[in-house]
């Protein structure tokens, strides 16, 4: 289950598009009436009037579930899904709409809301985009939707906007991310396809604490983008790469090859090296000549010295 946010001006608009699509069903609403078009937008409009300093007044959510879910959704399920959803992002208390499409294969409905309340005050949007994303998780967890394992499973041609271009950063970045060795290497291949780096420092110090992707004028930071993508990460991962190609490039260095016959002076060498190794280990610790000798009259020596001491003693 995936949500997609929107917030805009026109409430005709809005509810055009989302009543008279091929095969369009309300599911439910709340504080309009649902015979007509004309009134539903008149009922918007009328409560907007509450509030006539905000100009985006229209709010316009999306809800999408995979195809492997749609035995798990009826109409009735799918309705409860968008009020649960309404109620955890904090939208009470407010006229909405809700409409399911099938003019694609997965199954999706569409909630058209009221941003000024029932008294006339702002339905804040403060993060939502960051709420949505978490809110959608922690119900497909729940109900046991299907969970996509990650962006490379998202249907790129269904997207537009800023959500077209941060699927396509995606792309771009995890292509370099996994070339690259670097920093100053990925930077160049990034470069080349048109994006960006900027780097965000700890205050006061040189120390790097994120990054960011630009292409045009829209930037994302890029844990924004992808958990995959944070400075971190992208560290570990430069890292991983450089470690892999210094292996691949030891392994390719000439070594000596054990099949070829041997030469004469290396036949030598190995046997000199074999007779070394096979020593007995009694003649390894056992003394020279030299040196037998040498502890023998030294032994002689004490036993004449204390000799000459018994001599000395008197008796009284």
């Amino acid at each position: 289950m995936i949500g997609k946010v929107i917030t805009g001006k026109s409430f005709s608009g809005c509810v055009r598009y989302v009543v008279q699509k091929e095969g369009a069903r309300v599911l439910d609403a709340e504080g309009i009436r649902t015979d007509t078009v004309s009134a539903m937008v008149a009922d918007f409009n009328l409560q907007r009037s509450l509030n006539p300093e905000l100009g985006k007044a229209v709010g316009h959510i999306a809800l999408s579930w995979s195809t492997q879910d749609r035995d798990k959704l009826t109409p009735q399920i799918m309705a409860e899904r968008a009020r649960e959803y309404l109620e955890k992002m904090q939208i009470r208390d407010t006229q909405y709409l809700i409409v399911e499409h099938r003019d694609r294969e997965h199954p999706h409905l569409h909630i058209v809301y009221n941003r000024v309340d029932f008294q006339g005050r702002t339905i804040t949007d403060k993060l939502e985009r960051r709420r949505n994303a978490k809110l959608c998780r922690e119900m497909t967890i729940r109900y046991g939707y299907y969970l996509a394992p990650g962006k490379e499973q998202v249907n790129r041609q269904l997207l537009t906007g800023a959500d077209k271009l941060k699927y396509e950063l995606h792309d771009t970045i995890k292509e370099a991310v996994g070339k690259a060795k670097n920093w100053q290497e990925m930077e160049r291949l990034l470069q080349a396809k048109g994006v960006t780096l900027h780097y965000k420092y700890r205050r006061g110090t040189d120390q790097v604490q994120g990054v960011s992707f630009c292409e045009g004028n829209l930037s994302f930071r890029g844990s924004r983008i992808d958990r995959s993508l944070s400075y971190g990460a992208i560290s570990k991962q430069l890292e991983r790469n450089r470690q892999q190609e210094q292996q691949f490039t030891t392994a390719l260095r000439p070594q000596t090859s054990y099949n070829q016959s041997p030469t004469p002076s290396l036949i030598s060498q190995q046997s000199s090296s074999l007779y070394t190794i096979f020593i007995p280990t009694r003649d390894l610790l056992a003394p020279s000549i030299g040196e037998a000798e040498q502890t023998a009259h030294m032994v002689e020596y004490e036993l004449r010295k204390k000799k000459r001491k018994k001599k000395r003693r008197r008796h009284l």
